[in-house]
C-alpha cells in the first residue's frame, strides 16, 4: 500500500475507502410504506383517535369521510386542539374533524422515495398518505424511514466504531 507523507515528515498510510454498491434504482414508496393503516372518520370522537394512537403506538391516522380520504390527524395535532381548550366538558365533544389537517401530503403508490423524503422535509412533516387510485393504501411516517434507513445502513457498513463526535 502506497504511503503519504505529512507535513512533518512522517509517513502514514491513507485511510482505506469503502466500497459501496447501491441498490440500482431508487425504491417506490410501496416498498417502504406500512400498508393498510388503521383510520379513523372525520366524524369520529377525538377520543377515539387518540386511543387508538395510543393502542397502536403509533402517531400518526388518515382521516376518511366514508370511502374518500380526506386528510390527517396526528398526535401532535390533537395536542395542539386538547391544549387551546382547557374546559373538560368542551374537550369531550372534539370530533376528528376540530384536529383533522386537511391538506395532508397524498402521494401515489408509485412515487419515488426519493421525492417522498425530499417533500416531507421541505414540508416540514413527519407522514405521507399513500393511495392507489385514489384510495388509501399505506402511509409512510418518519418512523418508518428511520427504520429502513437504518436497514439500509447495515447492509451497506460494518456496525461500530469508536469515532469521537
Amino acid at each position: 500500500m502506497p504511503r503519504l507523507s505529512r507535513r512533518d515528515g512522517t509517513d502514514t498510510v491513507p485511510p482505506r475507502t469503502m466500497t459501496v454498491n447501491p441498490p440500482n434504482r431508487i425504491p417506490s414508496i410501496k416498498a417502504v410504506m406500512t400498508p393498510f393503516p388503521w383510520k379513523v372518520r372525520l366524524d369520529d370522537p377525538l377520543s377515539h383517535a387518540t386511543a387508538v394512537m395510543r393502542e397502536r403506538n403509533i402517531r400518526h391516522l388518515p382521516v376518511t369521510d366514508g370511502d374518500h380520504l380526506v386528510g390527517i390527524v396526528t398526535e401532535r395535532d390533537i395536542g395542539l386542539v386538547e391544549n387551546a381548550i382547557r374546559d373538560s366538558r368542551e374537550s369531550a365533544s372534539l370530533k376528528v374533524h376540530d384536529a383533522c389537517v386537511i391538506d395532508a401530503y397524498v402521494v401515489d403508490l408509485s412515487a419515488p422515495l426519493d421525492r417522498v423524503l425530499a417533500e416531507m422535509a421541505e414540508r416540514h412533516i413527519g407522514s405521507a398518505l399513500v393511495v392507489k387510485h385514489g384510495k388509501l393504501a399505506g402511509i409512510f411516517t418518519s418512523s418508518d424511514a428511520y427504520h429502513h434507513f437504518s436497514r439500509f445502513l447495515a447492509q451497506f457498513f460494518e456496525s461500530g466504531g469508536d469515532d469521537a463526535a
